[in-house]
């Protein structure tokens, strides 16, 4: 017999729902809510993130937003955004995704794993879903021994960060932890090393190689985290992805930590006489970057040194170091084609955004959605090593080159001629912070056919603006939104 559960019971489910198993724990974690009951929870985890954002705004409008970002550039006003999907890249190579690159093999899983511990519902600390949630953003210590300490402790379940999450979702994830050290074993001359280390990499790693499937990772990592999130990788492949930047005076820089954050590796002991030059994973011959692991510093990208001159274009290598154009996911051209709003988030130009715009059919896809008439860039609130001495107009140049190269255009007239799009094909509209170091010059962007609106963020210590606030940005769009309105009834 079915057990009938009454509300104090369920954790929110309905009087009278029945369940074959009064067991499960999934009834200790939030369910899906009513409408209302929804809008007011979310509402009190934006005020909590920005301070201004109310029920009554999100009611306001709800369209669907296609957001292409980074992992961490684009995170803090993932709030902003009510239905959205997110499309990442899966070409980073720092931190602990390299080193899991490096012994693993198979394509970068940080950057999502960032976003996928983002956008986790809000629960009450304490509760099983925080829990989940503390285990999955957990980095290992910086210390090696430490590191593979603690490391045994989780995956043996003998951690204190096991306290408070259900059973089944326990051994789920451990379950997967202990598949990802096993790969490991398999490569132990590869002399794996836990610093720094993230467990939600670890998982959806494991999840990635067990399932042959990236999209299959991110569901079952949705899944356990009861996250109503829909993150796209930008490709789908089991393989390592890499990206490559052409600079103006020709030389080349190979992968995204060489491009924007150069740092050191970490060195590591080598039980091996001979340099490992083939994957692990696929035994196919496939050449593997041998960068040991790299302890990235955030704070690098604002100390940096100069490229020797600007990046001309970005572009995607093989294993053998060869260019090639891999086609984007089917879902993100699906997405393009019925979303309302595009946003390029803001956070590394060439290294999170164009990689996402460098693939066969996406300028297409973008220049001729009926629904997405709306494209706005997040005008980043400094420059970094990528765009030293940009200015606005060089951000949206950038874009639209990139997107109008001649193998992502199409053939028209009976000459065969390629055809280029309008900058307002792929950008209308600018958000740029109020004050930015960044030269916004509005009568010339004007003349390019894109809008500009000024909006206030939040501002370091010495008074200049350094981050976009949830709130201003979703107020910025709503004004758009309003102005299209009114441009369309006119």
């Amino acid at each position: 017999m079915p057990l009938t559960l009454r509300a104090k019971d369920s954790g929110g489910l309905s009087p009278g729902r029945t369940v074959a198993s009064p067991g499960s724990s999934v009834f200790d974690l939030p369910t899906q809510l009513s409408n209302g009951t929804q809008l007011e929870r979310r509402s009190a985890h934006l005020q909590e993130v920005s301070g201004q954002l109310t029920v009554d705004d999100l009611k306001k409008s709800s369209p669907r937003f296609l957001v292409i970002s980074g992992g961490t550039g684009g995170n803090s006003i993932c709030s902003a955004f009510g239905d959205a999907c997110y499309v990442l890249p899966v070409s980073d190579d720092g931190g602990s995704s390299s080193e899991i690159i490096r012994v693993l093999g198979g394509p970068s899983v940080g950057d999502i794993r960032s976003r996928l511990v983002r956008l986790i519902p809000p629960a009450p600390p304490s509760s099983p879903l925080d829990a989940i949630r503390g285990l999955l953003a957990f980095r290992l210590p910086a210390d090696d021994r430490e590191a593979r300490d603690q490391w045994r402790e989780i995956v043996e379940g003998k951690s204190s960060r096991w306290v408070g999450i259900p059973n089944d979702r326990k051994e789920t994830i451990r379950g997967f932890l202990v598949h990802f050290e096993s790969e490991l074993l398999k490569r132990a001359h590869k002399n794996f090393s836990f610093v720094n280390g993230s467990i939600g990499n670890f998982f959806l790693a494991a999840a990635q190689s067990f399932f042959r499937s990236l999209p299959s990772a991110i569901f079952l990592f949705s899944s356990i985290t009861n996250s109503q999130a829909n993150i796209l990788p930008v490709v789908v492949t089991n393989h390592t992805v890499t990206i490559a930047a052409e600079l103006e005076n020709g030389e080349r820089l190979v992968g995204q930590c060489e491009i924007s954050h150069p740092v050191s590796a970490m060195p590591l002991i080598s039980v091996t006489s001979e340099p490992d030059l083939y994957s692990p994973v696929y035994d196919l011959g496939e050449i593997m970057p041998q960068q040991h692991n790299v302890m990235f510093d955030p704070q690098s990208k604002e100390k940096y040194d100069s490229l020797p001159s600007r990046i001309m274009r970005l572009y995607y290598l093989n294993a053998y170091g060869h260019e090639v154009h891999p086609s984007p996911n089917p879902d993100y051209i699906s997405n393009l084609a019925s979303s309302d709003v595009l946003v390029y988030s803001c956070g590394s130009l060439w290294t999170s955004i164009i990689p996402c715009l460098s693939l066969r059919g996406v300028a297409t896809a973008i220049a001729r959605s009926r629904s997405c008439c709306i494209k706005i860039l997040l005008l980043n609130s400094q420059n970094d090593r990528e765009t030293e001495n940009y200015t606005a107009v060089d951000y949206i140049s950038a874009i639209t080159q990139t997107l109008n190269t001649n193998h992502h255009t199409q053939l028209y007239s009976l000459g065969n001629a390629y055809t280029t799009y309008p900058i307002s094909a792929f950008v209308t509209h600018l958000i740029y912070l109020r004050g930015t170091t960044i030269k916004v010059d509005v009568g010339h962007i004007t003349t390019l056919g894109v809008k500009c609106v000024a909006v206030d963020g939040l501002s370091d210590p010495q008074g200049v603006p350094s981050k976009f606030v949830a709130a201003s940005v979703r107020q910025a769009i709503d004004e758009i939104l309003d102005q299209a309105d009114t441009e369309t009834d006119l």
